[in-house]
């Protein structure tokens, strides 16, 4: 067991709670702080033991799962394969894909490009008809955008979700009939409508026949991902197998890593983060910019650059905390945006005056340095944005082919 060790604001990203609560902690006594060999302040994790989320990952079964392999080949089909983060991580986990579908041209090209022997269908996933692959496919993914359902108020199943694109998923899995299938979205989808638009997604799947494991939100930072990204995975099982066996769900890395993890040669990658095209600040921002510690936002700046560049938002309330934000090499980047110089969203490079450019961009979702992102740079980075990290895919897929080896165990 490596020699974990958490900072503050770690262990306020693992618990879901504010920085503030933690420091609530310590002031209470609760936790002392300690310093580690490099100088961070923080818990080592015999203070923490007997908080669950800190002890599944001292007790982190995570090589024994990097073991699991299938016992035979398990074919997959994936909808809105976007730039690759989530088949490249079944990939891993050892799935064959027969089909991917994406709308998106220059996704698609990445996708050609980085495995010219998948079948990449482009196109509205609207016009594509699953049948031929009924009964001839494991696996079903796809990430569908999280949308408002036209509620009646009665209950019609299936029909409920007419229109969206997780509809079009659902006839998916209609006429594939995989023995099981996963849907993953924004942690939103939990309270989105307030409740009502998780309930007609629940409705449909048990109308569909199949039997859906209780939804859960996976932090990447648990799974060997140094980015503070959070999706909601849904995973049900067809239910003439579903009684038969039980889903495990992945178990966390040892520790969390960081964007020192993801740039430079180490337990990631065995090499530093390669050079690559990336946006550029005007030069009245870079000089504001320069300003910004590691770590900090536009509250390190001085009172009237503050004004200068917030402008209308300086009076307003709430925090702003993405604001002029330059990242630390020393915790995981936060969730990464389709741009990474927006101005609620800043995402500047820890070290260097600029945004995060695009290796280093693909290298906080954990895609490998070999994986080429076609099309414009803004089309690049929106990939790259939208992806689930490769590694958290792939250990959900592991936890996947574990319960298709016991389906074929059966």
């Amino acid at each position: 067991m490596m020699n974990t060790f958490f900072t503050t604001n770690n262990l306020a990203d693992i618990l879901g709670v504010s920085f503030r609560t933690v420091d609530s902690w310590i002031n209470s006594g609760k936790y002392t702080v300690e310093t580690d060999d490099e100088g961070r302040t923080g818990f080592s994790y015999k203070q923490l033991i007997g908080i669950p989320e800190i002890d599944d990952m001292v007790n982190s079964n995570w090589e024994n799962e990097l073991n699991v392999k299938p016992l035979r080949q398990y074919t997959s089909i994936e909808l809105f394969a976007g730039g690759g983060g989530l088949a490249l991580g079944m990939e891993k986990a050892g799935f064959h894909h027969v089909m991917l579908n994406e709308f998106d041209h220059s996704a698609c090209q990445t996708l050609k490009t980085n495995r010219p022997e998948w079948n990449v269908v482009e196109g509205d996933v609207h016009n594509v008809d699953f049948t031929p692959y009924r009964g001839k496919v494991d696996f079903l993914s796809g990430g569908f955008p999280c949308q408002a359902f036209s509620y009646a108020g009665e209950k019609r199943g299936f029909e409920d979700a007419r229109g969206t694109l997780f509809f079009e998923l659902a006839r998916a899995v209609k006429e594939i009939q995989p023995k099981v299938f996963m849907g993953e979205n924004v942690r939103g989808l939990f309270t989105h409508e307030n409740g009502q638009t998780l309930q007609v997604i629940k409705d449909v799947i048990a109308d569909l026949g199949y039997t859906l494991i209780e939804p859960r939100v996976l932090k990447a930072i648990m799974y060997q991902v140094p980015q503070k990204r959070e999706r909601l995975i849904l995973i049900a099982i067809r239910n003439d197998i579903a009684d038969k066996v039980t889903f495990r769900w992945p178990t966390p890395y040892h520790k969390i890593l960081t964007l020192r993890d993801a740039f430079y040669k180490g337990v990631l990658y065995n090499t530093d983060v390669p050079e690559s095209i990336g946006q550029k600040y005007p030069q009245r921002k870079k000089e504001i910019m320069d300003m910004v510690p590691m770590g900090g936002n536009w509250n390190n700046l001085p009172l009237e650059i503050q004004k200068e560049y917030l402008k209308g938002s300086f009076g307003l309330g709430g925090g702003k905390t993405g604001i002029a934000r330059r990242l630390s090499l020393n915790e995981p980047s936060l969730t990464l945006t389709c741009a990474p110089a927006m101005k609620q969203t800043e995402r500047c490079h820890p070290l260097e005056t600029r945004p995060l450019n695009i290796r280093e961009y693909a290298r906080i979702q954990t895609f490998p340095d070999d994986w080429h992102f076609c099309g414009k740079m803004d089309a690049q980075y929106k990939q790259i944005g939208n992806a689930v990290p490769v590694n958290l895919a792939a250990a959900i897929g592991r936890s996947i082919i574990r319960l298709l080896n016991d389906i074929e165990q059966l």
